[in-house]
């Protein structure tokens, strides 16, 4: 009996992607990553490589967007496939949609992210909230919240994001549709 294909990558969706993975019964396991590591390039390409290390006797499926300079020549040097899109907001919103949110100027928010989000910022941006503020004003609108079936209530968390960043904050929906869909075109090329 083989083993199942493995999804390695990025945890933000990770309560999204094991939902889908029960609902269709996948035969696929999963190692995700930390969300936060698509802001040091070489943190995420040290625990990519990793990742793939511990699963090179297997099939593997990198759930990860653009999120790496080199995420093109990591996956091919490792004779593997990546779930095609620009990102996971992308894979999640589908690429029409987020491009007319990003058009008009969204930074969106996933819990993970927003759960995480002082430690993040600070790594990114250093303890300076001011030009942190000031970064985020000139480069957004404001700020767009998704919410997907499995999140959990993080709003209050969010609100005060908004608050310290100077940005409005909106809310959508978001159901599973684009997501399975990537997932089911990765999990088909890699049969």
């Amino acid at each position: 009996m083989t083993k199942p294909p493995v999804l390695l990558g990025c945890g933000i969706l990770q309560k999204e992607i094991e939902y889908l993975i029960k609902k269709n019964a996948w035969p696929l396991s999963t190692d995700f990553l930390a969300a936060s590591l698509h802001v040091n390039f070489e943190k995420l390409a040290s625990e990519l490589q990793q990742g793939l290390i511990r699963h090179q006797d297997e099939e593997v499926i990198v759930f990860y967007g653009h999120c790496h300079p080199k995420m093109e020549h990591i996956v091919a040097v490792n004779c593997c496939h990546r779930t095609q899109a620009q990102n996971c907001v992308e894979m999640l919103l589908g690429p029409e949609l987020f491009s007319e949110y990003l058009t008009q100027g969204a930074f969106f928010l996933l819990e993970d992210w927003v759960l995480n989000w002082d430690n993040v910022i600070i790594e990114t941006f250093g303890n300076k909230p001011d030009i942190t503020r000031e970064i985020f004003q000139l480069s957004h609108r404001y700020f767009l919240g998704l919410r997907t079936p499995c999140s959990g209530d993080y709003t209050e968390a969010a609100e005060k994001i908004s608050v310290a960043m100077g940005l409005p904050l909106r809310w959508l929906e978001v159901d599973l549709v684009q997501l399975e869909s990537v997932l089911k075109r990765a999990i088909q090329h890699n049969q």
